[in-house]
């Protein structure tokens, strides 16, 4: 390794998908907003446009925060791993922070508009999201720090916060067991995104079929908008997909993240430091 060498270039393609992705997200969140101001009547957390807080906060959360958190580890490429973390444990954070207070809007207000909870497929969809994504988030990020020894008593945890506090945050945990567990964390990260992105599809679908039953087939422009919405959703989506799945787009280990993995897998699985090379 040489040491003072500038780090190297991030790949060709990458810098612009990255623009892409921002460009497409901050541009479905005005158009959430264009939509609700301009055909919903705004947004306010009491009262009749209560409602409108839950498309708002779920899009912002669920959507353009959750897509963001995703792509830290291809955007930071040569900043040290737990600077990374970090920020990618903020942004599900605050994704979640914002998607709760997204859900607690459309319950308060269908008790205050005497209206039924989760009968639709798009709240089954949408719940299932919130709650497997907390568990995942759970499972991924740091509770205890990276030089915890041993997770904190008295917590009750479900399984997979096990897993993911057992595989990626103690030192002591087997490397095979940790790399057997990574494809499966990030597969489900992808998926919750996906499911999130198809919840919101639902519910733009549900409140277009509300509010502009009768006039929905004609094209009016309450209709373009929103359809125009989904088809940003499904572009950032994809946007984010394919950054995510290129391998050679892939977060490189920096030179002492791999030396400090061997010095834990020579404790952890008893290999002499100075054996095999």
């Amino acid at each position: 390794s040489m040491d003072g060498a500038p780090p190297p270039a991030s790949p060709a393609g990458l810098s612009a998908y990255v623009v892409v992705s921002q460009l497409l997200g901050l541009t479905l969140l005005a158009t959430t907003g264009a939509w609700l101001g301009r055909y919903r009547g705004g947004v306010a957390w009491h009262g009749l446009l209560q409602f409108n807080v839950h498309p708002l906060c779920m899009v912002l959360g669920m959507v353009f925060l959750q897509g963001d958190a995703l792509l830290v580890y291809r955007v930071f490429r040569h900043e040290a791993k737990r600077s990374t973390k970090a920020l990618h444990a903020l942004l599900h954070g605050l994704a979640l922070v914002v998607a709760l207070v997204g859900i607690v809007a459309v319950f308060e207000s269908h008790r205050t508009k005497g209206i039924p909870d989760m009968y639709s497929l798009h709240s089954w969809c949408g719940m299932a999201a919130f709650v497997l994504y907390l568990l995942q988030v759970r499972a991924g990020e740091p509770l205890g720090g990276e030089g915890t020894l041993q997770p904190p008593r008295n917590i009750p945890t479900p399984p997979q916060w096990l897993l993911g506090f057992g595989f990626f945050l103690l030192p002591g945990a087997s490397f095979s067991l940790r790399s057997r567990y990574k494809p499966q964390h990030v597969f489900f990260g992808i998926a919750l995104f996906a499911l999130s992105i198809a919840a919101c599809l639902l519910g733009i679908t549900e409140m277009l079929l509300f509010n502009i039953r009768d006039s929905y087939s004609q094209f009016v422009p309450e209709g373009v908008l929103a359809n125009t919405l989904g088809v940003l959703l499904v572009a950032f989506g994809l946007v984010v997909g394919y950054v995510l799945t290129r391998d050679d787009w892939k977060r490189p280990p920096l030179a002492e993240e791999l030396a400090l993995s061997m010095d834990f897998k020579t404790l952890t699985e008893g290999e002499s430091p100075g054996g095999g090379s």
